[in-house]
Order: C-alpha cells, then sequence, then structure tokens
C-alpha cells in the first residue's frame, strides 16, 4: 500500500510525505548528509531521503532517493518512526526506516558533505525533525 494514497491537508497545508533513512552501521553509528545549496535549510544535517511520489510505497521512494542521493542499492530496511513537522516551508510526514544492509559505498552525489555520527552528534545546525531521531536512538541505546 502506498503512503501517499491521497492527497492530505492538515491545517489547510498540503502534507509532503517522504521517506527518512536511519543507516546504521554494526558499529552503532548512523549516516547524516548535509542539505545542499539552493534548498530550504541549506547546511543543515539531517537524515538522507526524499519525497514519495504518488503510487510509491515508502520502501520503494526510499531505495529510489538513496540510490539518486548516495548510489547505494538498500538491501534491507524496516519502517520505524512517523514524525510530522511543520516547517515555514512544507509540512511533512516523515517516514524513519531503518536501514540495515546496502550495497555501494554511500557518496554524496548532490554535492552533500556526508558524516557517520554516534551520539551525541558532531554536526551542527541539525535540521529539526531530526533532532527527536537521535532522541529516539539514544532511548534505544540507552
Amino acid at each position: 500500500m502506498s503512503a501517499a494514497s491521497g492527497e492530505t491537508v492538515v491545517n489547510g497545508r498540503k502534507v509532503t510525505e517522504v521517506a527518512v533513512g536511519v543507516m546504521v552501521q554494526p558499529d552503532g553509528r548512523y549516516l547524516l548528509a548535509q542539505r545542499p545549496q539552493g534548498k530550504p535549510y541549506e547546511g543543515y544535517w539531517e537524515f538522507p531521503g526524499g519525497k514519495i511520489e504518488p503510487g510509491e510505497s515508502v520502501e520503494a521512494a526510499l531505495g529510489r532517493e538513496l540510490h539518486e542521493e548516495l548510489g547505494i542499492d538498500v538491501k534491507a530496511c524496516e519502517r520505524w518512526r512517523t514524525l510530522e513537522h511543520d516547517y515555514p516551508h512544507a509540512y511533512v510526514r516523515l517516514f524513519f526506516c531503518k536501514v540495515t544492509h546496502w550495497n555501494g559505498t554511500p557518496a554524496g552525489r548532490e554535492g552533500q558533505a556526508l558524516a557517520w555520527q554516534h551520539l551525541p552528534v558532531e554536526v551542527a545546525p541539525l535540521l529539526p525533525a531530526a533532532i527527536p531521531v537521535l532522541e529516539w536512538l539514544a532511548a534505544e541505546s540507552a
């Protein structure tokens, strides 16, 4: 079933559905990407992913986006958490998926910097919707 099965509106704003990958290494590090120039929140760090196209599943969108952005092929992922966030430029529903297996080495195909991080993170500033994810990761490792 598609996450983007119909247009949803919250508080008069169209909801943009986004598949987000929390790529986890066996040693517990996870990948953060810096938003490229020309995008809202340019320079902020986030978990990689992108918009879900109409009729596309969360998993298919995530695989497509991570291939486009990072040059990897997702081999194993599972839906983990969902979060809604109201940014000035968009109201988003974020479907976070833990990605545990992939082929290839992530590289910033859009010129974005990448960083494998442990908690607490060493990169800043963080995209506001990334902060709860770090809290969830911290709670799981406690």
